[in-house]
């Protein structure tokens, strides 16, 4: 019995290409895996703000009214010489300040007393700000009391630094009683530091919110 050949086995033909070329590939190629313990960068955080631009404003505006009102007191008022603004209450007079705020030390005289008045302004100066920076700034009360304090500061301690003492002029009295004579640097401490006490015993504090 004749056994018939099997026949051939067929083999498909390669579909050409659906664009016509060559070697194309239908599917992309996958993307690399990412490596095993890779490092994701995180987003780049802002710079921390120490100060908000009313505090350093307040600031400028504190130094700026100083010393003008100084200069002016320079131009028309001679040393030592006063002038009645309010009878028996208040007078402008023109002294010279050597010592701290309102007159303190202006009596005392020791060696170098000029550079040593200015090394205390310039300590307290930057111990101030350090504290400042310290602050949340929901604290506005104590942080604009700050910024009072500093601006008086420095406007003190730049007629230390040129002149070696400190131009007062604001001369308040009550009869024949004559408070320390002040300027505008002065007033802003002072001010400053009523609010700094304010807000140390809670009034007027405002607490951060917390995040939900």
């Amino acid at each position: 019995m004749n056994i018939p050949p099997e026949a051939p086995e067929t083999i498909a033909a390669p579909r050409p290409p659906a664009n016509g070329q060559e070697g194309a590939q239908t599917d992309p190629p996958a993307a690399p895996a990412a490596e095993a313990g890779a490092i994701t960068p995180l987003p780049a955080t802002p710079a921390t703000r120490y100060a908000h631009p009313l505090e350093l404003g307040t600031m400028a505006v504190i130094v700026a009214v100083d010393q003008l009102t100084k200069a002016i007191v320079r131009q028309v008022l001679p040393l030592g010489e006063s002038r009645t603004i309010i009878p028996d209450l208040l007078d402008l007079t023109h002294v010279h300040n050597t010592g701290a705020a309102f007159g303190l030390l202006n009596a005392a005289d020791f060696p170098y007393k000029p550079l040593v008045m200015i090394g205390i302004a310039a300590v307290a100066l930057v111990a101030i700000a350090a504290y400042a920076t310290q602050l949340g700034f929901h604290e506005r009360i104590a942080r604009f009391g700050l910024a009072l304090i500093l601006g008086g500061a420095f406007g003190n301690l730049i007629d230390r630094a040129v002149a070696g003492y400190v131009v007062d002029f604001v001369d308040v009295y009550w009869g024949g009683t004559h408070f320390w004579a002040f300027n505008v640097a002065d007033s802003a401490i002072t001010v400053g530091a009523i609010l700094v006490l304010l807000d140390m015993i809670g009034i007027g504090r405002r607490h951060a919110s917390h995040p939900v």
